[in-house]
């Protein structure tokens, strides 16, 4: 197939991508408004999501899943991940949030439940629990977007990858992208027959764009492959593709870098995923609420700026870095000036950890920041996914907690504030 690139606009974008003879995607995206949540921290650990778990080894050290599974006895790792993966995520809570009135979980997983080559240190048998879902998701009434949350090399540095370093080396070993493009291959394999529950794929989580050229020559070109690999994954020889939406991330750049790329009509099914925080720099933290509203309602001008189709695959209502670990195990948070080279802007007191500890004017903050966002994020993309389902002990960042505590509303087209967006 020859790879053209064209501009188009996005009327033409929404046409081509509904067009019904296309494709028969698994969930009518561009009609219908993603609601959704990550299932972060399960299948691949973050500290900050279950810092229980790297605390109980006793090891500061330990600080991502790598590294959990090279400085301890095997046996001791391997019993706390299938303790971990049993009970982290249950069928129960795929209930409760079909329940939410979300319609997609997002679930991540990294390169080394596929494949672990010589010398990593990592620990499989993450496959069965993503089989798992995808059960219990068709049972609920839920779509699945799988991510391939980290790969061989890390494409970032961050402890999400599965491995924190000062700097990726994804994108600088060829082998190290060709087994990534393995691994899309087996899970597109694993679920082009499966696009009424398993919507799309993800075929990497936040590529370090800001290194510029040096990756993102790299992920330009792995978007390219990994199409080719979700598209065209039945066997060899058949003109058959499949209904799998294709969802790429934005490597942190603006959408005029991504301007017209792999657009339709020469490529079908492309959602253009882009995260969105306010919390991982200095003048974010250092905002006021009211300034907080007004850059989250800013995001809807951003978001129609893209040519594909943009949904916000990651958000938070928490406006600070106070939660134990975000920032990596170990490391501060620059709210409170804890973080290396951050200047002090107040208390974490009452603004991380279990909801009961939250005042009602901080409640009232996160409810404020939760409906800005996702009236933002509806009225410039397709919809959104908040991260995470659910955290040990930062229940700012937890949808869970946020509706069992009234920040995030039942029904989530309820709004409180329904024109705090103008």
């Amino acid at each position: 197939m020859v790879l053209l690139r064209s501009l188009v606009s996005s009327a033409a974008v929404l046409s081509v991508f509904l067009l019904p003879s296309v494709r028969a995607w698994g969930f009518p995206y561009g009609s219908q408004k993603v609601r959704g949540v990550g299932l972060g921290g399960w299948l691949v650990l973050e500290p900050w999501i279950t810092p229980s778990i790297f605390d109980n080894t006793g090891n500061p050290n330990i600080v991502d899943e790598w590294t959990f599974c090279q400085y301890q006895d095997q046996n001791t790792a391997r019993n706390t991940l299938t303790n971990h993966w049993n009970t982290w995520i249950t069928e129960g809570d795929f209930a409760a949030i079909a329940a939410a009135g979300l319609n997609h979980v997002r679930i991540p997983i990294g390169y080394w439940a596929f494949d672990v080559s010589a010398g990593e240190p990592y620990i499989q048998g993450q496959l069965p629990y993503l089989q798992n879902a995808v059960t219990w998701a068709q049972n609920h009434g839920l779509k699945v977007i799988i991510d391939l949350h980290g790969a061989p090399g890390s494409q970032n540095g961050f402890d999400n990858s599965g491995q924190r370093m000062s700097y990726p080396t994804w994108q600088s070993n060829s082998n190290n992208v060709a087994r990534t493009n393995n691994v899309i291959k087996t899970i597109a394999g694993m679920y082009k027959d499966s696009s009424s529950v398993v919507t799309a794929i993800a075929p990497l989580n936040e590529p370090a764009g800001w290194y510029g050229s040096s990756m993102l020559d790299v992920v330009r070109q792995y978007w390219y492959d990994s199409y080719g690999s979700i598209r065209y994954a039945f066997p060899y020889g058949t003109s058959q593709q499949s209904n799998t939406v294709v969802v790429l991330h934005d490597a942190f750049q603006t959408p005029s870098y991504w301007a017209g790329f792999m657009s339709p009509p020469n490529y079908q099914g492309v959602l253009m995923d882009t995260h969105i925080y306010q919390m991982f720099s200095q003048s974010g933290v250092a905002q006021s609420q009211s300034q907080h509203i007004q850059t989250a309602c800013s995001a809807s001008s951003t978001l129609q700026g893209f040519t594909l189709m943009p949904i916000a695959g990651e958000w938070t209502p928490a406006m600070t870095d106070c939660a134990k670990y975000l920032n990596g195990r170990g490391v501060g948070a620059r709210y409170d000036g804890s973080y290396p080279g951050s200047s002090y802007v107040g208390s974490c007191s009452g603004l991380t950890g279990p909801a009961s500890s939250f005042s009602s004017s901080f409640k009232t903050s996160l409810r404020q920041m939760w409906e800005a966002q996702v009236i933002a994020f509806e009225r410039g993309g397709q919809g959104w996914l908040m991260w995470t389902w659910k955290a040990e002990n930062a229940d700012e960042w937890s949808y869970q907690a946020g509706l069992a505590n009234g920040w995030i509303p039942q029904d989530p087209t309820s709004y409180q504030y329904p024109n705090i967006c103008g």
